[in-house]
């Protein structure tokens, strides 16, 4: 994982999750600006699953466990599509908030998937 990268996925994802939380408690439906919050989310998280297949061809290894952090990536990638679809079928507030928490969950992921790429103590 690229440090530069994860600061921006999850500085997009807090304010994305913090906007959709926010609209949600003053009652507002998902709406264009909620949703495509969450897309933006989506996108970079997508383009962090090309990075991390790049990364180790290039000398960038991860030092922790692979298989964690596929499996939080491959996560923190299904939950924006979750929580986006949960809110064109639930067209209630609560939705809403469902794509903030959804995209505050990626930005604890990504935090964490670079803790595994890059901090491990021998």
């Amino acid at each position: 994982m690229i440090l530069g990268y994860t600061i921006v996925l999850v500085a997009v994802a807090t304010a994305a999750g913090l906007l959709c939380v926010g609209l949600g408690l003053a009652g507002r439906r998902p709406s264009d600006v909620s949703i495509l919050s969450l897309v933006a989310v989506e996108v970079l998280v997508i383009a962090q699953i090309v990075i991390a297949l790049v990364a180790p061809a290039v000398g960038n290894t991860p030092t922790g466990s692979p298989l964690e952090f596929w499996l939080y990536l491959v996560t923190a990638a299904i939950i924006p599509s979750l929580a986006v679809l949960w809110a064109l079928l639930d067209k209630s507030r609560w939705s809403t908030v469902v794509l903030g928490v959804g995209a505050l969950a990626v930005a604890i992921m990504a935090y964490r998937m670079h803790q595994i790429w890059t901090v491990q103590l021998a």
